[in-house]
């Protein structure tokens, strides 16, 4: 290999920065970028002599990613907060019960028609056209709904649910492609589960916070003021994060993290096909096996978090706020879970053992929360929901990067696009088939309705080849750190 010197003049002629400042070394080997952040500098050393493309991390990578997090959040927590104030939406509105699941349902039905021109968007526009579509639509739904605050105007709430629903669509599928353009290898799980963190977290507050402020009271104006001091909430966080996203969130960094990224910036000609790689996608079967049961399991939380009012209410009358506290329990539970197992896959990379276990371990959850429901004690529900939200939720992040290393190199906004279509499609047949079952033969016969098809997922998980495509392009151009000083 080359020496010292040798090395430093490789780096500085591969990476071009056009400044001196970006090519002086701190004391511990790390370069000062253009803009004074420090980074890490890899380079290879191969056996002809000839240099690796450089890799580069910034340390802003972790503001674009607490950024997409957030505003993130700010729209799970729209999906969920009417569906956990079921009973209260449905006496102001004057609707029926099913009437208000579809304001929750209505994100899985938006998915499904446009994944496809979205995840184009995000793979010829990029992060940031998506990031700002993203910000744009959901700003745009949250206003519309603070002008939905009288029982009349059911359609005008409806609207602005739709709104917010679209822009789900530029937000769900992007937590595996920022991760993949902005972190190292050995931090690109959990930098997805970190993506997956911010829409649990919403979904958590989404749980907890609006039956604190809209509390089941039977005078009208009294509702309407709660709903609307609820709607001005959501739209002043909206706005802020629109506002932030404009500033803050860039589109890549200049230097690619990995060697992997650097071959798919080489590697993709002006006549990419986005129809040919769909067909692909299509055509791998290991891959299309795990979009249908990441699709079942994913369904599965979406059904249970849509009808978890009417389930709880159904054996704890007048337990509205503890709902929601469920609610919220399994989705902490969840998050704790997400990082956890997005730490592991970075350790280890034992992606097809790892999601195995855990969709094993949903099936657990599962028919134990089912067997406890209705036992009369709400510690019991909190402790079993959680132990179902700690792997059925862990189970997202997961599903994306499994995904990713199944279809490298293919991009990755278009494979989580058809992860999350699937669960899209079956949480919309989940919630109406499990409210229609418990409507007909109560919660029990619904629970194991789902646990049905959760056994079904786990079969096909176990079918699914370990084929880890990323890894491997990893390994063939593994960057060593270089000292430079």
């Amino acid at each position: 290999c080359l020496d010292g010197f040798c090395w430093k003049l490789l780096i500085i002629r591969n990476l071009k920065m056009g400044s001196r400042s970006d090519k002086e070394p701190t004391e511990n080997g790390s370069h000062v970028g253009a803009k004074g952040q420090e980074v890490s500098v890899q380079a290879e050393c191969v056996p002809n002599g000839d240099s690796a493309l450089p890799t580069r991390l910034f340390r802003r990578r972790w503001a674009i990613v607490f950024l997409f997090s957030c505003y993130s959040l700010s729209n799970a927590y729209q999906w969920i907060q009417y569906g956990i104030i079921n009973n209260v939406i449905t006496k102001f509105y004057k609707v029926d019960g099913f009437a208000v699941d579809w304001l929750s349902m209505v994100y899985m039905l938006a998915y499904i028609p446009f994944i496809f021109p979205a995840t184009w968007f995000l793979d010829w526009k990029g992060l940031r056209f998506s990031a700002l579509m993203a910000n744009a639509l959901n700003c745009a739904g949250t206003w519309i709904k603070v002008a939905s605050a009288r029982p009349d105007l059911f359609w005008v709430t409806m609207l602005g649910q739709c709104t917010s629903a679209l822009a789900q669509l530029f937000i769900l599928g992007m937590p595996s492609s920022l991760a993949s353009v902005w972190f190292g290898a050995e931090e690109v799980s959990t930098a997805c589960s970190i993506g997956v963190f911010g829409n649990q977290l919403g979904i958590a507050i989404g749980f907890l916070v609006p039956p604190m402020l809209v509390p089941n009271v039977n005078d009208m104006e009294e509702l309407a003021f709660h709903l609307r001091t609820m709607f001005y909430m959501s739209a002043g966080v909206a706005t802020f994060l629109f506002v932030l996203v404009i500033i803050v969130f860039q589109e890549k960094p200049e230097i690619p993290p990995t060697q992997s990224q650097a071959q798919a910036r080489l590697s993709r000609p002006e006549e990419y096909s986005y129809a040919a790689s769909i067909m692909r996608l299509l055509g791998n079967k290991h891959f299309m096996l795990l979009v249908v049961s990441y699709g079942l399991n994913v369904g599965c939380f979406y059904a249970i978090s849509t009808l978890l009012n009417q389930m709880i209410m159904q054996h704890y009358p007048d337990e509205e706020v503890n709902a929601g506290r469920i609610g919220l329990t399994i989705v902490i539970a969840g998050m704790a879970g997400s990082l956890i197992c997005g730490i592991w896959l970075d350790k280890t990379k034992t992606y097809k053992q790892t999601t195995l276990i855990v969709y094993i371990l949903s099936l657990v959850g599962m028919l134990v929360y089912a067997f406890t429901l209705n036992l009369g004690h709400l510690w019991v529900v909190f402790l079993t929901a959680g132990v179902l939200g700690f792997f059925m939720t862990g189970y997202l992040p997961l599903g994306f990067e499994f995904a990713v290393e199944l279809t490298f190199p293919e991009s990755e906004g278009t494979s989580s696009g058809l992860l999350n279509c699937s669960a899209q499609i079956f949480g919309i047949i989940f919630t109406i088939g499990q409210a229609k079952i418990i409507e007909k033969w109560g919660t029990f016969a619904g629970n194991i309705f789902l646990c049905i098809f959760l056994l079904i997922g786990t079969i096909m998980t176990g079918f699914i080849k370990s084929d880890l495509r990323r890894q491997k392009a990893n390994q063939q151009n593994e960057a060593q750190p270089v000292n430079v000083s």
